[in-house]
């Protein structure tokens, strides 16, 4: 096969999705966008409509559509609590309908597929930090169930694509992620401490800020997603943890953007959302072993960089995609 490859990322104009597709233009392949715009937004892939060798196309991973191609990264799901419990139903059929109809175009075509699943699927950890195996701990009646359950639905339905149709897959688990184009509203805390501190508001806090998160920028988290995706090593399907080991308290976070960003801001406190997790940290023991892959940005660093990007934007250009935020 030629090292050019015709690349289809769903998802593809979200905030990390938008970023892949950049990397794998800048490695010489065909790329297919395809989105919805639920969340994601069109000036993330404007830069790219030039490019010969880029292609969006607006469509829901729910329905069929038939491509050729020679891998699939599907990355299609809102990922933001007050995004995904919008319409909880729709986002469970997105992670198990997207993941049928995805993983039939990748045995249909003989491609490679690579999975998005996500740290919710460890639910509210018993083991600190979690390892690939640990089952997890969710409440399937919880408000965040849609979203827990259904990436680990997908999880299921593509280790049985593989197991009984031979369809050649990867599934990473992603932690935490920031950088550039996060959208404003998008609901996860950096975004919104960033924009409340930007904009003099109350930066809120839910719960007493001791919930710890691990958050990794978006370079590296792609850098591990390709690694995954071109890892020729045999067997390994994952799935692989990709996020970044360093944990911070949520008052911590909060804390560190008061002092890089000069605002009057200060920190409010709001009760705790239901089964709202209450650690997070990944174990990357597999990642480092099989990807060769590290985190190598540290987090004042990279918020730094997305400081910087919610700067040169005009806030107020941005609408929030549910009436949550």
């Amino acid at each position: 096969m030629s090292s050019l490859k015709r690349i289809l990322v769903t998802g593809g104009a979200g905030f990390l999705g938008s970023h892949l597709c950049e990397r794998l233009l800048d490695m010489g392949h065909d790329v297919i966008c395809l989105d919805n715009f639920f969340t994601s937004q069109k000036s993330n892939v404007l830069h790219l409509l030039d490019n010969p060798n880029f292609e969006l196309i607006r469509h829901d991973v729910t329905v069929p559509i038939f491509l050729e191609v020679d891998e699939i990264f599907n990355l299609a799901c809102p990922a933001a609590p007050g995004h995904y419990q919008f319409n909880p139903i729709k986002t469970m059929k997105t992670s198990v309908m997207g993941a049928i109809n995805m993983l039939g175009m990748a045995k249909r075509c003989r491609a490679r597929i690579l999975q998005a699943s996500t740290s919710e699927i460890y639910g509210d950890p018993e083991i600190h930090p979690q390892p690939e195996t640990y089952r997890g701990c969710v409440n399937t009646l919880g408000i965040r169930a849609c979203y827990d359950e259904g990436k680990r639905a997908a999880e299921t339905l593509f280790m049985d694509y593989h197991r009984h149709n031979g369809v050649d897959i990867r599934i990473i688990r992603i932690f935490n992620t920031y950088g550039p184009r996060m959208h404003p509203y998008d609901g996860r805390v950096i975004s919104n401490f960033i924009r409340q501190a930007l904009l003099g508001e109350d930066i809120t806090i839910f719960g007493d800020g001791s919930q710890t998160r691990s958050f990794c920028y978006r370079d590296d988290l792609v850098e591990g997603m390709i690694r995954m995706m071109n890892s020729e090593e045999k067997g390994l399907t994952g799935p692989i943890n990709i996020g970044n080991p360093h944990e911070f308290t949520i008052r911590q976070l909060a804390e560190l953007i008061l002092e890089m960003i000069d605002t009057k801001s200060k920190l409010v406190y709001r009760p705790l959302p239901m089964d709202d997790p209450t650690q997070r940290r990944p174990d990357i023991t597999l990642a480092r072993k099989h990807l060769n892959w590290k985190p190598t940005i540290e987090l004042r660093e990279g918020l730094q960089k997305t400081i910087d990007w919610f700067r040169s934007i005009k806030i107020s250009d941005y609408r929030p995609p549910t009436p949550r935020y």
